[in-house]
């Protein structure tokens, strides 16, 4: 599927604090991101960065939810250590990942192994508007804020 045409599954997923189904949520604009593993270092820097911003996303109506393949069980844990505010998917099956189209072959250390690809996605009322692939942990979550404020700009 082109991410043109991409609108939320309609699904429940697991996630650290619950249960959630993204077609439900309240909010009109919803912050979709993917990244590889709880823990390690771009991870906590992009998770910290929405957490530490997570004010600014609720004053605009966003609700902001990561998405790896790690248990909830390590979901939790890392928003216990990191104190994130965020909310995170478990996508042990892959099922989100590959209807976003996320994994990608990856080379490490001279192995190819396939892995989630670092991928942003805004929607609006279940709509996707915007998607980011192969993005930078750093300075993004300040980057989706100013992009959102921009698409909410032009929504009017």
């Amino acid at each position: 599927m082109s991410d043109e045409n991409m609108i939320l599954p309609q699904q429940t997923f697991h996630t650290a604090t619950g249960e959630i189904d993204l077609t439900t949520i309240s909010s009109p604009w919803l912050i979709l991101y993917f990244y590889p593993k709880d823990s390690t270092s771009g991870c906590t820097t992009q998770a910290v960065g929405f957490s530490c911003i997570l004010d600014q996303f609720k004053q605009l109506d966003a609700q902001v939810i990561g998405v790896s393949r790690d248990s909830v069980k390590t979901h939790q844990n890392f928003i216990a250590k990191q104190g994130l505010t965020i909310d995170l998917i478990s996508d042990k099956e892959e099922v989100l990942c590959k209807y976003f189209d996320v994994i990608k072959e990856k080379n490490m250390y001279g192995k190819k192994v396939f892995g989630i690809e670092r991928s942003t996605f805004i929607f609006h009322h279940g709509k996707l508007v915007q998607s980011y692939r192969k993005v930078k942990a750093a300075g993004h979550a300040e980057q989706i804020l100013e992009d959102l404020k921009k698409l909410q700009q032009t929504s009017i």
